[in-house]
């Protein structure tokens, strides 16, 4: 059976790769796209048996596939979003999975997708597109609990300037030059912030918009960053991103 990963988190598509084998040998994953753009042009000339879809990729919601591809291959989501507004899924006959995914889950999936494959039910994802579209429609987080020492405080959101990811850790930095270890991702991180004040610039950074301090034109039409309080790495706005970042910037 071959199937297709659509997911921006290399590591998470590698993982997930590596679950679906070992739970079936006669899987093979065809291919692994990042963004929806490269989304569209695959699926325009290829298909598959079976995709597995993140919400919220590199270039935006993984919606936006849907107006230019028809689609008629079940997909099994993936995405951070909190488990009681994701019920509504269940009404359209697709499945999803919260990260991180873990084996039963990724079982269970799998097999609500051969009793779905073998009934062949339509699926409904226009209206699937609508319901997300609702859900964004939410409060988006205050506050982070962070630890100092011996001390357990809140840091309100008007006063963080960035976050930023190295290696499997995220950190939280305050307007004031604060540093924090928190227990998240960045992934997760982008379905609770306000879209309005924070922006995803790569891999490693989610700024908010008062950090950005300087930009300046980069190799490859990208932009770079000078964040305040200073960030020790350079912060480049990724080709993938650099078309939303300016209408981030322009709203």
């Amino acid at each position: 059976m071959n199937v297709v990963i659509i997911e921006d988190e290399g590591f998470a598509a590698e993982k997930l790769e590596r679950q679906l084998v070992t739970m079936d040998s006669s899987i093979a994953v065809v291919a692994k796209i990042e963004s929806v753009e490269n989304a569209v042009s695959w699926l325009k000339e290829n298909s598959a048996d079976l995709i597995f879809l993140d919400i919220h990729l590199s270039d935006g919601l993984c919606f936006r596939i849907f107006d230019e591809v028809e689609i008629k291959t079940p997909i099994i989501f993936t995405t951070a979003y909190d488990q009681y507004a994701i019920q509504a899924f269940k009404v359209n006959s697709v499945d999803y999975l919260l990260k991180p995914i873990n084996k039963f889950d990724l079982a269970a999936s799998y097999e609500k997708y051969r009793e779905l494959h073998q009934k062949e039910n339509p699926i409904d994802y226009s209206a699937l597109k609508d319901m997300i579209g609702d859900m964004r429609e939410k409060k988006y987080q205050k506050r982070f609990l962070v630890v100092e020492g011996d001390t357990i405080k809140t840091v309100l959101i008007e006063n963080i300037a960035y976050f930023f990811a190295e290696g499997k850790y995220a950190f939280l930095v305050e307007k004031s030059g604060g540093r924090f270890l928190i227990d998240t991702t960045l992934e997760h991180l982008t379905s609770v912030l306000d879209p309005e004040d924070f922006f995803r610039i790569n891999r490693q950074v989610i700024a908010q918009l008062d950090s950005i301090k300087k930009m300046n034109t980069w190799f490859s039409r990208r932009i770079k960053l000078e964040l305040i309080p200073t960030f020790e790495k350079e912060t480049i706005v990724s080709t993938e991103r650099v078309k939303d970042f300016k209408e981030w910037l322009n709203q």
